[in-house]
């Protein structure tokens, strides 16, 4: 533990961000495995999840969880499944 104050909050801070970064990484995860599971019977399903986790990828990217190249990946990667369960 930290002895400067300043050091002291920092550290406090930095727990506070990775709690809330690490939450919404996990709702982005959980939102690419809905589609995966909706996108095996396709549909109307399939399309609300690629929408839902499309959206979750974009709002990883504003807050900086995710790179957008990475992110670019991933929305070609479930377009890709979109079209194929159709």
């Amino acid at each position: 533990m930290p002895n400067i104050k300043s050091a002291k909050k920092r550290v406090l801070v930095s727990k506070v961000n990775n709690a809330k970064n690490r939450a919404a990484k996990t709702e982005m995860k959980t939102m690419i495995k809905k589609f995966d599971a909706a996108a095996v019977t396709g549909g109307e399903a399939a399309q609300a999840a690629y929408k839902a986790a499309v959206k979750k990828i974009d709002q990883a990217v504003s807050k900086g969880i995710l790179h957008k190249n990475t992110a670019a990946r991933k929305k070609s990667q479930l377009a890709r499944k979109l079209t194929a369960a159709q």
